[in-house]
């Protein structure tokens, strides 16, 4: 469990350092990187427990869900921006 720990915080350090100008904002690559660190690590006489680990799997699937929907909202309110621009020059035309 040792293992795990240590390349879990040697993998946040090389993450934090990588992102240390975004104030620690973590993606899916990051994400990913530290599962596939903490997985490389670990002991194969006692390795990690199957629901910590489908935990962490379900962790990353609600990741990239709440990254679809960020990117589904930017888009919907940049296109409200634009409609409401148009908007206002059409009744500023008349």
């Amino acid at each position: 469990m040792t293992a795990i720990t240590s390349a879990t915080s040697a993998a946040t350090t090389t993450t934090s350092s990588s992102s240390s100008s975004s104030s620690l904002n973590l993606d899916s690559i990051d994400f990913l990187s530290l599962l596939t660190t903490q997985l490389t690590h670990q002991d194969p006489l006692d390795p990690q427990d199957s629901t910590e680990f489908a935990s962490q799997l379900a962790t990353y699937s609600s990741l990239e869900e709440q990254v679809g929907m960020n990117d589904t909202l930017t888009t919907i309110s940049d296109t409200m921006a634009d409609l409401l621009t148009q908007v206002s020059l059409l009744a500023s035309g008349s």
